[in-house]
């Protein structure tokens, strides 16, 4: 079968590269490519995409919550599978007001929700364990049925104080999101 696989940022795709790497006996073939962050990129991205049977949309999310309280599955560097999606604070033009957009797994990793939003995130009221993304919404709806999205765990919201993202994700090893689409 052949894979797309979908990275927001050039760290995710060179995170997906290395663990490919691992692998001696693949099941798929991978093309790995950067689509960019935002709602636009990932909309000019899906509508030129190369011929593949399943496109996966893979990357770094930050998750609502403290990770102490957090479970071991939504701990730092863990991939899990983004099964629905919706808007906060959006406005304008395409999927305004759009619905919550809800698909079936597609992998064994747990599933979230996630958020996309056109705002920096600083209300206290989402729910633990919520995704908050830029991509995940406009997927959902430009997606062909077998694509899907895993994300993996790179912060935790809200931070207590700054942080140095690419510090932050320097560690986190994509080996088991590469799993997770190798066994599906």
């Amino acid at each position: 079968m052949k894979v797309t696989i979908l990275t927001p940022m050039e760290i995710e795709k060179e995170k997906t590269l290395t663990a490919l790497a691992r692998f001696t006996d693949l099941k798929h073939e991978y093309h790995v490519m950067v689509c960019g962050i935002g709602r636009e990129s990932i909309a000019k991205t899906m509508m030129t995409l190369p011929e593949s049977d399943v496109t996966v949309l893979l990357g770094f999310a930050a998750v609502i919550g403290k990770s102490a309280i957090l479970p071991e599955s939504l701990q730092l560097g863990k991939p899990v599978e983004v099964t629905a999606g919706s808007l906060y604070g959006y406005e304008g033009q395409l999927f305004e007001n759009g619905s919550i957009k809800v698909e079936p797994s597609k992998t064994k990793l747990p599933c979230l929700f996630s958020l996309t939003s056109d705002k920096f995130v600083k209300t206290t009221d989402l729910t633990i364990g919520t995704l908050v993304n830029m991509e995940d919404y406009t997927f959902m709806h430009l997606k062909k049925k077998d694509d899907f999205i895993v994300r993996i765990i790179s912060d935790f919201l809200p931070h207590d104080k700054p942080i140095d993202f690419f510090k932050e994700v320097e560690a986190i090893d994509f080996k088991e999101a590469i799993e997770a689409i190798e066994n599906r």
